[in-house]
Formats: C-alpha cells, sequence, structure tokens
C-alpha cells in the first residue's frame, strides 16, 4: 500500500522532477508533486510524495531534516486534510 508523505520548506524553485529524485533511492515513488500558487503558478514551499511503505519510512527517517539549497526540509507521513467551512465565491 502507498503511503502519502508531506515535504515542508521546499526551496522555491524544487519541482516535481526534484522531489522524485530526491526520494527514489528510498524506494519506488508513485507521484511526486509540488503544490503551486492557483493565481502566480509560483511554489508554495511544500509538496506531497506518494511512495511504496517501506521506502516512505526509510525516505522519511533519511530526509527529515535535510539540507537543500540552505533550508532544513520536514519530511513527515501526510495527515489527512481537515474539512473546512465552505466559503462564499464571489
Amino acid at each position: 500500500m502507498a503511503k502519502n508523505i508531506y515535504v515542508g520548506n521546499l526551496p522555491w524553485s524544487t519541482t516535481d522532477a526534484d522531489l522524485r529524485n530526491m526520494f527514489s533511492p528510498h524506494g519506488e515513488v508513485t507521484s511526486a508533486h509540488v503544490i503551486e500558487d492557483r493565481e502566480t503558478g509560483r511554489s508554495r514551499g511544500f509538496g506531497f510524495v506518494e511512495m511504496d511503505e517501506e521506502g516512505a519510512r526509510k525516505a522519511i527517517q533519511a530526509l527529515n531534516g535535510a539540507d537543500m539549497q540552505g533550508r532544513a526540509l520536514k519530511v513527515n507521513e501526510a495527515q489527512p486534510r481537515e474539512s473546512r467551512p465552505s466559503r462564499p465565491r464571489y
């Protein structure tokens, strides 16, 4: 079963491919996605990686706190999204 991993404090220049390359030595990466701002298209500084359970455990252990372009990464198992009240659209 695949695990979803949260990766925070990413440099603004990080791409989906960079994430995939960073995690692939630890196991099979199913998907890697850097979250972007809807309006500007610029990275929001975090992303998600989905990979096999054993690889996810190894990656979290190896990469949490690791330095990437001068930034200490925050890597942990992703938590389910909290439900928020809907906002009116104008």
